[in-house]
């Protein structure tokens, strides 16, 4: 009954929306298209449906109301950049069947573990390896890390209910925290990363890369995961420093998992492979993202490190396919028919008399801390990337500066709340974490990456001419 509500909750946002008067200077079916779009995150939000339901009743709704022709409806599935996420999903599936993911978080436990702090890098440094590879930033901090972090706190004897601050606290925190750093570096590390690519070409003409992304993201990011575990190892500290039984977990765990298997060997090689072509597009070559994705993909079928079974059963790909696809058609059609253009003018009107870069940084951090109200990355972006990014813009913000902060700042804005995310509440739910500490420390977190990606961020996209 409470999904009914939610429902008629969504439908009733759409429908006022679009009987209020169209505002002078737009079109009845950019309103129109407007009304849909707004009533398409609240379902995002709300959850009557699952995401993708309410997506394809979006797409529906969409043609049937003749906001957009019927061909246009349907244009979001041609877009290569949600092919891109699809196909990263499926590279996700190899390394969770084969237990390469496993094997190099172990890996790591076993080299930099001997401490608290360096368990707590190596989570890190496992989690910024299997990034480039995981879109989920669910499946890579919930799916792979979490069991093995749940683990080593049983091997210390720190549970919930019983010494949760000896090391558990400060693991759950911190690889929380990390991973939406990590998520931030990579352009197929977090399902809305391509959406927010791709709103900015719609947007601003900014075409991004998976190159520029990740060199774009390298120096910050380093700054950001040396510098927040030291954090919450300073301001919330595990009561043990050394933990010499971690890197016997990680023999044990290693010496089940027995020798790196020729399945893992081969996905290794062809992730490698794909990764180096990824960050040399237009430097070295001309082939498009998807299309090295798809030869990826296509050579983990040929040497059956995953099957078709496994490509039909990735339920987490063609969902992700169904809702970008509508998100990604309907923000590029209110930008086409002038939505965005005329929002940005009209914002930007409280900004006159203020210099480009203080009008960035000031909407930048609204854009963060907006965040608040959401439970999605996803819906966040969808719904405020593409006006943030005009307003910013229209007021004299270099597009290529104004694109990559928001993008940014639309992975790290989630280290506030216990909801923001996918793995929030996951973490959250695992008991170490009072409620109110974890608000706290992510507000200081927050604070912190905002004054790490402003100005080093700056400086260093200026370093690389991007802006």
């Amino acid at each position: 009954m409470k999904n009914v509500y939610k429902g008629v909750l969504c439908i009733a946002i759409t429908f006022i929306i679009a009987i209020i008067p169209t505002p002078q200077g737009v079109t009845p079916e950019a309103w129109r298209l407007l009304a849909i779009f707004i009533g398409t995150i609240a379902g995002l939000i709300l959850e009557p449906l699952p995401m993708g339901a309410v997506a394809l009743i979006a797409i529906a709704v969409t043609a049937l109301s003749k906001a957009v022709p019927y061909k246009a409806a349907l244009s979001g599935f041609s877009n290569s950049t949600i092919w891109l996420i699809v196909s990263a999903f499926l590279f996700a599936c190899g390394f969770i069947k084969t237990g390469l993911g496993k094997r190099i978080a172990f890996l790591f436990i076993k080299m930099f573990g001997k401490t608290t702090l360096g368990l707590s890098y190596s989570l890190m440094a496992a989690d910024l390896v299997l990034a480039p590879a995981t879109p989920s930033n669910t499946a890579r901090a919930g799916g792979i890390l979490y069991p093995i972090i749940r683990s080593l706190c049983s091997v210390f004897g720190s549970e919930p209910d019983n010494n949760p601050r000896m090391i558990g606290s400060f693991l759950i925190l911190t690889e929380y925290q990390v991973n939406l750093i990590t998520s931030a570096m990579f352009l197929t590390a977090m399902a809305a990363n391509p959406l927010a690519a791709e709103l900015a070409k719609q947007t601003a003409g900014v075409d991004l890369t998976w190159g520029t992304w990740f060199l774009a993201g390298l120096v910050p990011g380093i700054f950001s995961l040396i510098l927040i575990p030291l954090l919450i190892y300073k301001i919330y500290p595990p009561e043990i420093k050394k933990t010499p039984e971690a890197p016997e977990f990680a023999k044990k765990e290693l010496k089940k998992l027995g020798p790196m298997t020729g399945k893992e060997k081969m996905l290794l090689v062809i992730f490698l492979v794909v990764l180096s072509l990824w960050a040399t597009t237009k430097t070295l070559h001309n082939i498009d993202a998807t299309i090295i994705a798809f030869a990826g993909v296509s050579l983990m079928l040929i040497f059956d490190i995953i099957k078709w079974e496994d490509v039909l059963k990735e339920k987490g790909a063609w969902n992700t396919l169904i809702w970008f696809s509508s998100l990604v058609m309907m923000a590029s059609y209110l930008n086409k028919l002038g939505l965005i253009k005329w929002f940005a003018e009209n914002v930007s009107t409280f900004l006159s008399g203020m210099n480009w870069g203080m009008a960035l940084i000031l909407a930048m951090i609204i854009y963060l801390y907006a965040h608040y109200v959401f439970a999605s990355m996803t819906a966040h972006v969808a719904s405020m990337y593409p006006a943030f990014l005009a307003v910013a813009v229209t007021a004299g913000a270099p597009p290529v500066l104004a694109a990559l902060g928001f993008a940014y700042f639309s992975n790290i804005n989630a280290s506030m709340t216990h909801y923001a995310t996918g793995p929030a509440p996951i973490y959250f739910g695992s008991g170490y974490i009072p409620l109110p500490t974890w608000w706290r420390i992510g507000f200081i977190v927050s604070v912190v990456n905002i004054c790490i990606w402003i100005p080093v961020g700056f400086c260093w996209w200026n370093i690389l001419g991007l802006w």
